[in-house]
């Protein structure tokens, strides 16, 4: 199996005045003068970590990494509930990512990313196809409402007793309320307490949904430390009780504006969390896209996994 790059140290980094009184932070690692690759983190509010700077290789690609408002080392941090989750959208990240571009000097980069930063990448490339060279995608989500409505209710056929234990979470939604708006509502309590319960119970769930799976650690979500939790959680259902602000189905919809970029589709089949189901309509909708279905993976990757990513993003090194 092949195994990623040596670690390797930013040779630039900073942090970005994107306004609203938000500071993003963003690095920079590899060949200053290489193939420029921007890495989209997942979540929302999971923010990046050195792992991910490994899968390219340092010779050929100049690496950006970036954390999204609110997490990883970005301020305000979203664990503090003083900051302002009005001002944390996918317009407004996807307005950082272009003055990240603009700021670094960037023409073109390639995207690679999974989990919700693939909704994010696609969003950025359907609107700003020019400044996309390529495409990585390792788990295909596109935040639409019934893919949050399977992550956050159907799914719970298949973990019943979890599932009861994540709705007894919020009481006031009732037995068929959104779970996620009330969850989100609880992220915004001035009461520590209050925020804390619910960010372990969400994480419960959401380990418990990645349970079956035979690779990854065993308390993905819960194992974090609690700031970082705390923002996740913030994040997350901030964002998925709002749809992400995408209309329904649009980033499908819309994937026709992706022809003309190569792409790399990937995603396990054993992907109970996010089911393959979308990475298979986006594949028949983006004609240049290949879609790669690992058998042996689910949402928290395997081996097999890995070795596809680093092919992919080893064949797209030195295109131009």
């Amino acid at each position: 199996m092949a195994e990623l790059y040596p670690p390797i140290e930013p040779h630039e980094q900073g942090m970005l005045d994107v306004g609203d009184g938000n500071l993003v932070h963003w690095e920079v690692c590899g060949n200053p003068l290489g193939k420029p690759a921007l890495v989209v983190h997942g979540g929302p509010g999971s923010g990046c970590n050195p792992r991910m700077r490994r899968y390219f290789d340092p010779e050929a690609y100049r690496v950006v990494l970036f954390d999204q408002r609110g997490c990883g080392r970005s301020t305000p941090h979203a664990a503090d509930p003083a900051a302002d989750m009005s001002l944390n959208t996918t317009e407004h990240l996807l307005a950082d990512m272009e003055r990240l571009r603009e700021h670094l000097g960037i023409e073109r980069w390639l995207l690679y990313g999974g989990s919700w930063g693939s909704t994010l990448l696609l969003a950025y490339a359907e609107r700003h196809p020019r400044r996309v060279s390529e495409i990585v995608v390792n788990g295909v989500t596109t935040t639409r409402r019934r893919e949050i409505d399977w992550l956050y209710r159907g799914v719970g056929r298949f973990f019943p007793e979890q599932w009861d234990r994540f709705r007894a979470g919020v009481p006031e939604a009732g037995s068929s309320g959104d779970l996620v708006a009330a969850y989100a509502r609880r992220m915004e309590s001035p009461d520590r307490t209050v925020r804390e319960n619910a960010a372990d119970e969400w994480c419960r769930w959401e380990d418990a949904v990645l349970s079956l799976e035979p690779n990854g650690g065993p308390d993905p979500y819960s194992g974090r430390p609690s700031e970082a939790r705390l923002a996740l959680v913030r994040i997350t259902a901030h964002y998925f009780a709002h749809g992400a602000w995408l209309e329904e189905g649009a980033l499908l919809r819309g994937a026709g504006r992706l022809n003309g970029i190569p792409g790399v589709l990937l995603h396990g089949r054993l992907d109970l969390s996010s089911p393959l189901e979308t990475a298979w309509e986006l594949g028949r909708s983006w004609t240049d896209a290949e879609l790669v279905v690992v058998d042996d993976s689910g949402h928290k990757g395997s081996a097999t996994m890995r070795e596809r990513v680093l092919g992919a993003l080893e064949r797209f090194r030195y295109a131009q």
